[in-house]
């Protein structure tokens, strides 16, 4: 791979539940000059909620009932409403921690993120005091619109279902992957030597997610350009779905954060 290209599709309504986001997608593409339709090869990269909202993973805020656990939490974390803290806690398998107006959590997935994801930014517009929950089951829903575009359009191309994380050691957020089908998720270099013969004994490199970060410097985070066209890593791609962002969750016993 000596280049790449990234572009944010143009065209894409208001994702409401139900929708055929394939279809959406493949239509969006092929009004996109710069992309011109799918083809083999081609890296979709998709921010989460566009998925959330098709699914029907959003919740109303009047629909929830906070548990006196979910007062407690508020209290402790300034600025937050109790039922927002519900959903986060309904969206939780373990709390890490609570602090600053931050809810570390281990989601149902795995995953360690603030708020166990649950977010009201981009929601639909005229939707106050609605907040969007990542998919049920990310590596699903990539590996069922993988299919879906493959039956469409007949390219063969790979999925990533992204989201904005926070980082241990640095400021800022990066998106990652939190659902991938048609990609190799990393690319383990450890035992390999580097380019005098050393032998390499932490390399390894989280493809993934690298391709989502690249990804989302092709938009905005106000562009409603929720999927990018990734071209140039065909060679990242598989033939098969893949096994999932597995690979990318590092297990809780070797995590020195949760110890």
């Amino acid at each position: 791979m000596s280049a790449f290209s990234a572009v944010a599709l143009d065209g894409l309504p208001e994702i409401a539940a139900g929708a055929d986001l394939a279809a959406l997608l493949t239509q969006a593409a092929d009004g996109t000059a710069a992309v011109g339709g799918f083809a083999d090869g081609d890296l979709l990269v998709l921010a989460h909620k566009a998925v959330s909202k098709a699914e029907g993973r959003v919740r109303r805020l009047a629909d929830v009932t906070p548990s006196p656990r979910a007062h407690v939490l508020a209290q402790q974390t300034p600025g937050k409403d109790p039922r927002h803290v519900q959903v986060v806690l309904d969206e939780t398998a373990e709390l890490l921690r609570a602090e600053r107006g931050v809810l570390i959590c281990v989601t149902h997935h795995g995953f360690v993120c603030a708020n166990a994801g649950v977010d009201a930014s981009n929601a639909p517009a005229g939707a106050d005091g609605t907040v969007i929950l990542l998919p049920a089951d990310p590596d699903a829903s990539a590996r069922a619109l993988r299919a879906r575009l493959r039956a469409l359009t007949g390219a063969r191309i790979g999925v990533l279902v992204t989201d904005s994380f926070g980082r241990a050691w640095r400021n800022g957020q990066v998106d990652v992957a939190i659902g991938i089908a048609g990609v190799r998720p990393d690319d383990d270099w450890r035992g390999r030597t580097d380019s005098v013969g050393r032998e390499l004994r932490a390399t390894w490199i989280a493809t993934a997610d690298e391709l989502a970060a690249a990804a989302d410097l092709a938009r905005g985070k106000d562009s409603r350009q929720p999927a990018v066209v990734l071209r140039g890593f065909a060679d990242r791609l598989s033939d098969d779905d893949g096994p999932g962002v597995g690979p990318l969750l590092r297990a809780a016993a070797e995590d020195m954060f949760r110890r």
